[in-house]
C-alpha cells in the first residue's frame, strides 16, 4: 500500500471526494463493488479537474 505524501489531507479528500461524487449523482459508500469503472473513473477526474482549476487560480 502506498504512504500518504500528507497524511492529514485523508479526511479533507475523503470529504471532496463525496461532495464531488454527491454532485454527479454516483452513490460511493463503504463498498463500492457496485458502482463501473466509468462511474469511479468520473469522480476520480473531475476531482483532478477542479484541483487543477484551484491550484491555477493559486487558492
Amino acid at each position: 500500500m502506498a504512504q500518504s505524501l500528507v497524511p492529514e489531507a485523508k479526511d479533507k479528500l475523503a470529504k471532496f471526494k463525496n461532495q464531488v461524487s454527491s454532485e454527479m449523482g454516483v452513490p460511493f459508500t463503504d463498498y463500492n463493488g457496485n458502482l463501473t469503472s466509468k462511474q469511479c473513473g468520473s469522480v476520480g477526474g473531475e476531482m483532478v479537474k477542479r484541483m487543477v482549476e484551484q491550484y491555477e487560480k493559486g487558492i
